[in-house]
Parts: C-alpha cells; sequence; structure tokens
C-alpha cells in the first residue's frame, strides 16, 4: 500500500474554521489520503464535499480528555454515524483505566462499538499517560472489545506516538489488533518507521511534509 494511504490527514485545532477544514479536504483529494480525521461538527460538510472520492471521514469522540460519562460518548457516536461519519476515533476513560477499573473500561468501549453500528473503531488509550505495562494491558481490553483499531494518542498530550509504544501494542495484539499511530509523526522516516513496527494507520496534520519527505520541526498532532 502507498504512504498516503497509511494517513489520516488531520485537524482537529479547537480554533478550526470552515476554511481550515477546506484547505484539508482539498489536501485530502489531492493526495489520496486514506481519511480526513475532524471535529464531529464538520462531518456533514466533510462528507458533501468527499462525496466523489475514496477518502474517508474520521471523526473523534469524548475527545481529547475521555472523561465523558459513557452515556454522552455513545450518544456523540450515534449522532457522528448519522451524520455520515466512516470511521470512529474514541477516547477511553484514562482515569478508570489507571484505576484499574478495567471492566468499565471494556464495557464503555463495547458500547460505543454498538453505536458505530459497523463503522471502524479506533480506541485512543493516550500512551503518554501510560507506563508500557498499562499500554499492554490497555491493548488486552481493546482486543477483547470488539473495536477494529488500538490508537496511541489523541495529540493533545505532552507527547504523541512513540516508536516503543507501538513496538508494546504489536507485542501484545500481533495481528489481532490493528494499530494506529498519532502525534508527532513528522518526517518520512517516521512514518515508515512506524509501518515498519505495525502501525497500519497513522494520524498526522504533517501528511503533505510526509508524503514529500521534508521534515517538520513542529511536534505537534
Amino acid at each position: 500500500m502507498e504512504l498516503n494511504k497509511y494517513i489520516d490527514h488531520t485537524n482537529l485545532a479547537p480554533s478550526a474554521t470552515f476554511k481550515d477544514i477546506d484547505k484539508l479536504i482539498e489536501e485530502a483529494k489531492k493526495y489520496n489520503f486514506k481519511s480526513v480525521c475532524i471535529a464531529p461538527s464538520f462531518i456533514k460538510y466533510a462528507k458533501e464535499a468527499l462525496k466523489e472520492t475514496d477518502v474517508l471521514v474520521c471523526t473523534v469522540i469524548g475527545f481529547p480528555l475521555g472523561y465523558n460519562a459513557t452515556s454522552v460518548k455513545v450518544y456523540e457516536t450515534k449522532i457522528a454515524v448519522e451524520h455520515g461519519a466512516d470511521e470512529i476515533d474514541m477516547v477511553i476513560n484514562i482515569g478508570r483505566f489507571k484505576d484499574q477499573q478495567y471492566e468499565y473500561v471494556l464495557n464503555e468501549i463495547k458500547a460505543i462499538k454498538e453505536a458505530c453500528n459497523g463503522k471502524l473503531l479506533k480506541v485512543i488509550i493516550e500512551t503518554a499517560l501510560l507506563t508500557t505495562a498499562e499500554i499492554a494491558k490497555a491493548t488486552e481490553i481493546v482486543m477483547q472489545s470488539g473495536a477494529e483499531y488500538i490508537k496511541t494518542s489523541t495529540g493533545f498530550s505532552y507527547r504523541g506516538a512513540s516508536f516503543d509504544d507501538v513496538k508494546t501494542m504489536k507485542s501484545v495484539c500481533g495481528d489481532k489488533l490493528l494499530i494506529k499511530a498519532a502525534g508527532g509523526i513528522k518526517s518520512k522516516e517516521d512514518a515508515e518507521e512506524m509501518i515498519k513496527l505495525g502501525a497500519s494507520r497513522l494520524g498526522t496534520s504533517k501528511s503533505i511534509l510526509i508524503i514529500e519527505g521534508k521534515k517538520s520541526d513542529n511536534s505537534s498532532y
């Protein structure tokens, strides 16, 4: 698969305007990225703008902190799917996970997966806030949930994905779960290494620099 088809071309900035989303959509069309990853309020707009392409619309749920009530996340998901989202990236309740309330976390992911109504679900565990052992445990939980992907990061914590994060996830899930690395991927070399280590999808706002083999000094999403 070509590198462009690994990329969820992302703009989740709280200040993103329709002009910014237009730019993102036009770039996604030009480079034929796998998806655009955008805030829920832009789903309908992006879906209409991309209807003549194979670029998917991805959105985020419980983003970026993950501590919404499960019922709120489920409702968010239902609305996102109704509005046309092809893929859902949800954030787990990190505090509950760190309190070892694993059944709560698992049941929440299952509830959101059901609300996806067949759409693909990626589960963000925010690896920056977890130990290696916790990353491994979170991977086990996501494997049990029915979600298709585990995702490293929101891009809104103090760091994004690391090579070690992906290595840890892959060592636990093997081929039983797909991996999305997101946040801080800022060069073609970074992207290719993430894929080599086991990532099937990359979330980045530096997509064009990556495709063109340039490097960004900005370490954000």
